[in-house]
Parts: structure tokens; C-alpha cells; sequence
């Protein structure tokens, strides 16, 4: 089964997105009963968090933490956005630079400016879009043009700012009163439609079932992870971090921890996405000397371009662990599919 195909369904009941390249998961997206990110609240300053340099807020969904809070005093009003999953127990991370993100546009207030995004090499095509933005934009808020623009027709992106730039005057103008959703975040499908490219798009009842969702799915169920050549990996979460252990199997040539391990890292992005885990990860690597890091941090590095959510990879351990840190974008999928 070869190209890029959504799939939209519901899973037990709750809302599901699927990306199903060539016949694989690339990406799913199952909703929660957590504040979804890109929420906007108007909330209200609790008290600040010495030490911390952040503040606590009051939203309807619970308490939030705000970072860099100068100039904000307890009772105050103001608006925020939802920017991640909040750990168990944690309050929900909340940032004041809000973002009003659709599929073509992005409209940023307190940053002005009209960008149209990098990955858009023609000239031609960069002013054009230019040109359509200037005839839309209103106010003082910044633009960026995302990449799905290419290929797009002029009036849906001239619609597209349009929708944004109203939302956004609407939203700010609404900074007095008690605490309030303001926004909702996108759900599942709803996120599918703005990030994703794909030649199908099947919504159709039974869709999981006719690409194999399911089946895909349920091998995430299980920490082992087979990798190509006959090794293995295998992704624990833990309460304070994720581990992942990197094994050579069968294969006994002096050649196999590198294979095992450059298989893995390629592999370690995409799986820790379908798996919606973040924060610190501790890499197991097969044996291997030393002199081979450079060559798997190069092949990771590569292999988190492809991945839209920032990890930094720290470094090594002194016991030869490779070390990341992994913004928790998502909900765990364990927790989801209890």
C-alpha cells in the first residue's frame, strides 16, 4: 500500500486521527479528557511560585503555571494558551504569547511582521503570497505563512487569514471577567485536517478497520520494538523518564551493535511520537565503541528533523547512555487506550 492516507474514526467511543504512509503509522492523534493544547483561557493570577520564577493561575480546567511572570500581581486577569500536556499531579504549562493556527495561516499577535515559511523556495510563489496577505491583514499582528500553502488555491489562503485575523481581534478584546475558555484547542480530526498532507482522506465509517489501524495500534501496546536486520528495541516509560534498551538479537557479527543501533535511533522519533512520550529519555545503545557516537548522533539528528516536536539530544552519560530531553506534547498512549 504505497502514499500518504488519512484516516478519521472514532476509537472506543473518542475521537481518532490516523497517518498511514506506505502501508505504516506514521502518526496518530487520540483525544483525552485533558485541556487540549492551543486552548486559550482568560485566567486569573493566583500566586507566584518563589524559587520557580512562574506564577500560578485559576482556569476552569484547573490550576495553570505560567513562566516569566513580571508585573503580574495576584487577581489579575490575562490571556493565555495551552502549550502542552501537564504531567500527573503537574498544573497544566501555559504560555501569554498566543498563536491562532489554521492550515495555511498562522496569526501572531505581539510579533508583527508578514513570514512566509522556508520550506517555500519559489519567488514567484513567496511574493504571490505576499500579496494576498497584505490584502487581508488587519491590525498590528504578525503572519506566517505555513508551507501547505504551496499548490493551495489564493482564495481559501485569503479566507484562511481571515478567519485567523477575526478570531484573533475577537479573542483579544475579551480580557476582562472571570476565568473563562475563550477557545477550545483543535481535536484529533480537526488537527489531521491542519497538519497533515496526504492524497486520501478516508472518513467514512470503518476506516481504522480498512487500513489496518487497529492491528498497527495494538503492536504499540507492547514495550518491544522489532527492528530491521533481527535486533530489537525496547521503550519503557517510567515515572520519572523513559528508558529505551537497544539489543542485537541473533546477530553475533562484529558489526552488529552498530547496525542494531543506527536501525533503532532511525526508528526512535516516530516511535516515541505514536506512543505520545516526552520528557527526559535515557538511550540503551547496543554495545558499541566509542568512536562510533559521532556517526549514531548523526543519525539521529537526522531522524528528529522529521519529527515536529523538539527534542534535544544532551548528550552522554558517563555509563555510555545517550541522553534527550522530549517536550510532552501528548498524552501517553497507555493512558488513552486504558
Amino acid at each position: 500500500m504505497k502514499g500518504r492516507t488519512i484516516a478519521l474514526e472514532a476509537l472506543d467511543g473518542t475521537e481518532a486521527a490516523a497517518l498511514i504512509v506506505d502501508g505504516q503509522l506514521h502518526d496518530l492523534l487520540i483525544d483525552s479528557d485533558h485541556p487540549r493544547p492551543g486552548t486559550i483561557y482568560r485566567a486569573t493570577a493566583l500566586r507566584p511560585m518563589k524559587g520557580q520564577g512562574g506564577m500560578f493561575l485559576q482556569t476552569p480546567d484547573g490550576n495553570a503555571f505560567l513562566r516569566q511572570v513580571k508585573g503580574l500581581a495576584p487577581g489579575d486577569a490575562l490571556l493565555v494558551q495551552v502549550t502542552g500536556y501537564a504531567e500527573p499531579g503537574k498544573a497544566i504549562p501555559v504560555t501569554t504569547r498566543l498563536l491562532f493556527k489554521s492550515r495555511y495561516a498562522i496569526v501572531t499577535p505581539g510579533a508583527p511582521g508578514i513570514n512566509v515559511s522556508r520550506q517555500i523556495k519559489d519567488d514567484d510563489l513567496r511574493d504571490e503570497l505576499l500579496a494576498i496577505a497584505h490584502d487581508v491583514m488587519e491590525g498590528d499582528h504578525g503572519l506566517i505563512l505555513r508551507s501547505s500553502c504551496a499548490g493551495a488555491d489564493a482564495q481559501d489562503i485569503a479566507e484562511d487569514i481571515d478567519a485567523m485575523v477575526q478570531l484573533a481581534a475577537t479573542v483579544l478584546a475579551d480580557t476582562t471577567g472571570e476565568a473563562e475558555t475563550l477557545v477550545e484547542g483543535d481535536g484529533p480530526q480537526a488537527l489531521a485536517w491542519r497538519e497533515w498532507q496526504a492524497e486520501e482522506v478516508d472518513a467514512e465509517p470503518g476506516s481504522f478497520e480498512r487500513h489496518n489501524v487497529h492491528d498497527l495500534i495494538e503492536a504499540l501496546r507492547s514495550p518491544l520494538v522489532p527492528l530491521a536486520g533481527g535486533g530489537s528495541m525496547c521503550i519503557e516509560p517510567t515515572r520519572a523518564l523513559v528508558a529505551v534498551d537497544i539489543n542485537t538479537g541473533g546477530d553475533t557479527s562484529p558489526a552488529a551493535g552498530l547496525k542494531a543501533n543506527m536501525a533503532a535511533l532511525r526508528e526512535l522519533p516516530r516511535q516515541l511520537r505514536l506512543r505520545g512520550l516526552g520528557g527526559q529519555v535515557l538511550v540503551d545503545p547496543a554495545p558499541a565503541p566509542k568512536k562510533e557516537r559521532r556517526q549514531m548522533e548523526q543519525v539521529l539528528r537526522a531522524a528528529l528533523k522529521q519529527d515536529d516536536t523538539d527534542t534535544v539530544l544532551a548528550g552522554w552519560t558517563q555509563l555510555g547512555l545517550m541522553e534527550l530531553q522530549r517536550k510532552r506534547e501528548r498524552v501517553p498512549l497507555r493512558e488513552v487506550l486504558k
